[in-house]
């Protein structure tokens, strides 16, 4: 392919600072869904009608996260970005960041708006150059990115002190330091300082869309989504976690609402794919009866009631009818008043 070519392809309209869909168009949300043992993906937007195969593989600059990401890695003297990720890219931040949140992202804004990308993804993304890490090829990942006004960073920056994450590359400056003294302090490693230690905010997208953004500091004590979010939302919920971490929590029905982990993963047609937990990195849940899913970066285990993290819900219909057919299997309840243990298949 010629320079010139693909030039073309990888163009990104001067004064817009967005998601980008696979399309190659703006787009006010999508999510990424990376396989396991692969660089291909599943990809999902307000208009894409549910799952598509994603365009190319991860490591390419013509898919969705590589398209948005690309301002990074231009001339970035009118942008403010913040990188941060508990695992970060080697020879980049802290390596050993246990006592930071167990949280992945990455914020890119200009004046008028930008984008909030959350993933999984350990050591990703690169601050110099795009690509997709190697170690990050055996696992699945998901990735959401909501494009923002710039006024919404400003709530943005104030859930960040409750995850306390690990930046470990950032441009702040002027008028944006000004204007975001929030992200100023998470740049600087500041934390929040008084309980509650959670707090819970809605975001509105450029499109109008609603999220509601969940985040709770280390001192929370608790797991994020039985010790909270279920109750918040008012609904069950299945959760889709790491499971290869010690200290796993098992599924939960003490409370009102049933907190169940999820075994196996299958996408919709015949062919899926299927796959378990235990080869997926990826991070959500959602309400099997509707209508909250949402899509975050922390596990349900031991260690993790005691740091730093959250997710981002939405009642949007799309999100919810993506999400709710994934789950395959889960685990039961060991209680005396849930059905005997064991995983469950739909």
């Amino acid at each position: 392919m010629s320079l010139l070519l693909l030039g073309a392809l990888l163009w990104v309209p001067a004064g817009t600072l967005t998601c980008y869909g696979d399309s190659g168009q703006p787009v006010d949300w999508f999510v990424v869904y990376k396989l396991p043992a692969s660089n291909n993906y599943k990809y999902l937007d307000a208009g894409s009608g549910g799952w598509r195969n994603g365009t190319g593989s991860m490591d390419s600059l013509k898919g969705a996260v590589g398209r948005s990401l690309l301002p990074l890695y231009r001339n970035t003297s009118q942008l403010a970005f913040l990188l941060y990720n508990d695992q970060p890219p080697n020879n980049y931040g802290t390596q050993n960041s246990s006592s930071r949140g167990h949280t992945k992202g990455a914020l890119l804004l200009d004046k008028d708006e930008g984008f909030w990308l959350i993933h999984s993804v350990p050591g990703f993304p690169p601050p110099a150059a795009y690509s997709w890490p190697p170690k990050a090829h055996r696992y699945g990942q998901t990735l959401l990115c909501v494009s923002f006004p710039f006024d919404q960073f400003s709530n943005i920056g104030r859930q960040l002190r409750y995850t306390y994450p690990n930046v470990y590359a950032h441009q702040l400056e002027g008028l944006f330091l000004k204007k975001l003294p929030d992200l100023g302090e998470v740049v600087q490693g500041h934390h929040v300082l008084d309980g509650p230690w959670n707090s819970s905010v809605t975001l509105t997208s450029k499109a109008g869309a609603t999220f509601q953004s969940f985040a709770k500091f280390g001192k929370f004590g608790d797991d994020l989504y039985s010790g909270w979010l279920a109750e918040a939302l008012g609904s069950n919920l299945q959760v889709q976690f790491w499971q290869h971490s010690p200290g796993i929590l098992p599924s939960n029905c003490s409370g009102a609402q049933q907190v169940l982990d999820v075994t196996q993963v299958a996408f919709p047609g015949p062919a899926g794919p299927t796959f378990n937990t235990s080869d997926d990195h990826s991070k959500w849940c959602v309400a099997p009866e509707g209508p909250w899913a949402c899509v975050g970066d922390m596990n349900r285990n031991c260690a993790e009631e005691h740091r730093g993290g959250g997710t981002l819900c939405t009642k949007l219909p799309a999100f919810w009818k993506a999400f709710q057919p994934l789950v395959k299997a889960w685990e039961r309840c060991k209680s005396r008043a849930a059905k005997p243990s064991g995983a469950y298949k739909v």
